[in-house]
């Protein structure tokens, strides 16, 4: 599954601030379910309620909170880079300053692990959390994500 499938340039957000890894996955949640015409406080209370399973953090300042929700039919996710780095209980013990907000439809199938493995393995690439740490505009990075693929 390719970024281009899972996001569009407005389900980017550059230098959002957060005084912690609450506050952050409440406004991502907030923008994401709103995008995509959701409970807004059901989304936050299933992300949280993923986080409490074990951090989502997976290292080199990232994170993949993830949810399944009712009411989506396909993957969809949100593209954040935090103004500053926050403590998120990840593997690595390293604070997260990028996260991808991904939700998943609640039925599950091999699409949904597929969306999870596929951004997942693509933030393990060097040049693409430098490239999403150094962008000046949302568009610009969409413009990269898809090109790249």
């Amino acid at each position: 599954m390719r970024f281009k499938d899972l996001i569009v340039g407005d389900q980017i957000v550059l230098g959002l601030r957060a005084a912690d890894k609450v506050q952050a996955l409440s406004e991502a949640a907030k923008r994401l379910g709103a995008h995509l015409g959701l409970d807004v406080p059901a989304v936050l209370q299933s992300i949280l309620a993923r986080e409490q399973m074990g951090s989502t953090g997976l290292g080199r300042g990232f994170a993949l909170p993830h949810a399944r929700m009712a009411g989506i039919e396909k993957a969809s996710g949100l593209l954040v880079r935090l103004a500053r780095p926050l403590e998120f209980e990840a593997i690595d013990k390293q604070p997260v300053d990028i996260m991808f907000l991904l939700l998943l439809p609640a039925e599950k199938s091999g699409e949904q692990m597929a969306a999870l493995a596929s951004v997942a393995r693509s933030m393990r690439n060097d040049e693409l959390l430098a490239t999403i740490r150094k962008a000046k505009t949302a568009a610009g990075l969409y413009e990269y994500l898809v090109k790249v693929e």
